[in-house]
């Protein structure tokens, strides 16, 4: 379970075929305290950590990406290079700062635009027509894996939605967000809650 809340931003130093992509990625974390095993999201992403070393704000970590993982979430991240928005799982008594996030990606969307709006950036993304009713105004959403809340919904005629998001300064600066541009996917993961509700009126609707 994450926060959307992310720590900070690592980059894949090197990615591997052992059946499974093995992809290592740098952190600044305290490799002592990253138990084998543990999650980790990855742009919202939830992963395994199979691998660690370095030290203390020099360290690295590795996972093992599968095929059903790598088509299901936006290519750019798997690849050398590749900027990562980081959050370690939360544990019992830390704050839940963002929203429930599972860290399993709903869905792929693409930026349509983004626009400096005074210091902050408005960013408008596509998502397929799957996710469009579970996408609402001032709903929570989780974008790379960072939680944000949604300013606008414009539904398009052919079912998909585009919604608005304002990214603060601060948000552009210490995430992978302040990177973005029209054309680039993105992991979307929508709120646990809006997923739970969309299912219970399906339910009654059939009822």
């Amino acid at each position: 379970m994450f926060t959307g809340i992310v720590t900070e931003v690592g980059k894949v130093l090197a990615i591997a075929d052992k059946g499974d992509r093995h992809v290592t990625i740098s952190c600044a974390m305290d490799p002592a305290r990253i138990a084998m095993g543990a999650s980790i999201a990855c742009s919202g992403v939830c992963l395994t950590v199979v691998d660690k070393g370095g030290k203390a704000g020099d360290a690295w970590f590795a996972v093992d990406v599968s095929a059903e993982t790598i088509s299901r979430t936006a290519p750019a991240q798997w690849e050398a290079g590749a900027a990562l928005n980081l959050e370690p799982a939360l544990r019992l008594g830390d704050e839940l700062g963002g929203h429930i996030v599972t860290g399993h990606v709903d869905a792929v969307g693409e930026v349509v635009s983004v626009t400096p709006e005074g210091g902050s950036l408005r960013i408008r993304v596509a998502t397929p027509r799957a996710l469009a009713p579970y996408i609402a105004t001032k709903g929570s959403i989780t974008v790379d894996g960072v939680s944000l809340t949604v300013n606008q919904v414009e539904d398009q005629a052919d079912g998909t939605c585009h919604f608005g998001l304002n990214i603060i300064p601060h948000t552009a600066q210490v995430t992978t967000l302040g990177l973005l541009e029209a054309g680039r996917k993105v992991n979307l993961e929508i709120d646990v809650l809006a997923r739970y509700l969309q299912r219970m009126q399906s339910l009654a609707a059939q009822g």
